[in-house]
């Protein structure tokens, strides 16, 4: 009988490897990763980052999820999350079939405002709540979009179905996330609001950078852009505007296109400091300190770790931050100590995280990679890292 901990990314990168029949050799000369990484990876000696994971997929033609996997099924089934997600799949299905006479349905007001509390809950890492939420409040929408349409509707429900998006991805429903972008444009649409077109575009951009297809990714951008300029120049199309830039920095950075990088950051810089902290226009966060964030990943993908640390170290987050950008540091952060040598500082932070914000964090690839790698560097492993690991179900 399979052992449960010889599952994980490594080992379905070398059957996927194996069914391409490709030596460990050649599937390095496919990647810009050495033989020696591929062969720890496998072995589970060193952790699957995501960088790596996509250069394997495209490289061995199959799908990110394929290598992947769904690796906290168990957990989802255990915190009843599984449960949440058919009713949102259900939600997305309802588009196109007109009004419900038989649905109890909220004043127009109350709904838009459920809309922006939706986003709030995400962005403090609520998953549940929203989860639970968010297929009712969609049909009601739905129905109401088609009884009396106006432009604020359209643009809730588009709110709405980005909300979809934001918790499948979280949990790692990657499917049903392409779905709910697809519903966002078709509402993005019918509101004809350009900035709510451009974050769908940039939203696209970031699974093409799961994916690894960073060519589409920078094209998305670049539609988005596209886009944008069609709005009058605002607060709030700015703040779009840098927000693609700040994607496209660490698109590139999966490149290794540092040039571009430094380009995209210097304009989001410049736009960040135009309208300062902007983080409550479409929940998108941005602001000087995001572009910080930004700059400090795009290192961490490059693999310029020592780099990433001294910026990490400099670091001050505002209060104002949202939970999930938070956590996303603290994640960022642990891996970067962990590459350094810093493995005790990694650990610090990765339980900074799960205290931050515990659902995002123990579904979050990035997480799980790092707590594996800590498992295999540690000659004894501490308590506090066998509590985490047994946590996010490694």
């Amino acid at each position: 009988m399979p052992n449960p901990e010889d599952e994980h990314t490594g080992t379905r990168i070398r059957e996927q490897r194996r069914l391409a029949r490709l030596t460990q050799r050649e599937l390095a000369d496919r990647i810009p990763y050495s033989y020696s990484l591929v062969n720890q990876v496998e072995c589970g000696a060193r952790p699957a980052t995501a960088d790596f994971t996509a250069a394997c997929a495209k490289a061995l033609n199959v799908d990110v999820t394929v290598l992947t996997g769904q690796p906290y099924v168990a957990e989802l089934q255990r915190d009843r999350l599984t449960e949440l997600v058919r009713p949102i799949r259900e939600a997305l299905d309802l588009y196109d079939l007109g009004a419900d006479p038989d649905l109890y349905v909220r004043s127009a007001g109350e709904l838009i405002a459920e809309a922006d509390q939706l986003c709030l809950e995400v962005r403090a890492t609520h998953l549940r709540n929203a989860a639970r939420r968010l297929p009712g409040a969609i049909a009601e929408l739905t129905h109401t979009v088609w009884v009396a349409p106006s432009t604020e509707l359209w643009q809730a429900l588009a709110s709405m179905y980005r909300t979809a998006h934001d918790i499948t991805v979280k949990l790692g429903y990657y499917d049903l996330s392409t779905v709910a972008l697809d519903r966002m444009a078709w509402a993005a649409e019918r509101a004809s609001d350009p900035c709510l077109g451009a974050v769908r575009q940039y939203m696209r951009a970031l699974v093409y950078f799961r994916e690894g297809e960073y060519t589409i990714g920078q094209r998305l951008v670049t539609t988005g852009h596209g886009i944008v300029s069609q709005a009058e120049e605002t607060r709030e199309s700015l703040a779009v505007a840098g927000q693609l830039h700040l994607g496209a920095s660490v698109i590139c950075a999966r490149a290794d296109d540092a040039p571009a990088v430094d380009r995209h950051i210097a304009e989001a810089r410049s736009i960040a400091k135009r309208v300062g902290d902007a983080s409550d226009v479409h929940w998108l966060s941005f602001g000087p300190a995001n572009v910080a964030l930004h700059r400090m990943s795009a290192a961490v993908e490059m693999g310029q770790f020592d780099d990433a640390l001294t910026q990490a170290r400099k670091i001050r987050l505002p209060n104002q931050l949202a939970t999930s950008r938070r956590a996303h540091f603290l994640i960022d952060r642990a891996r970067t100590e962990m590459e350094t040598g810093h493995t005790e500082d990694a650990l610090k932070h990765l339980v900074e995280a799960r205290r931050t914000a515990p659902e995002q964090t123990r579904y979050h690839p990035g997480a799980r990679e790092t707590i594996r790698g800590l498992v295999h560097m540690a000659r004894r492993t501490p308590d506090t890292l066998n509590h985490m690991a047994a946590w996010v179900g490694l």
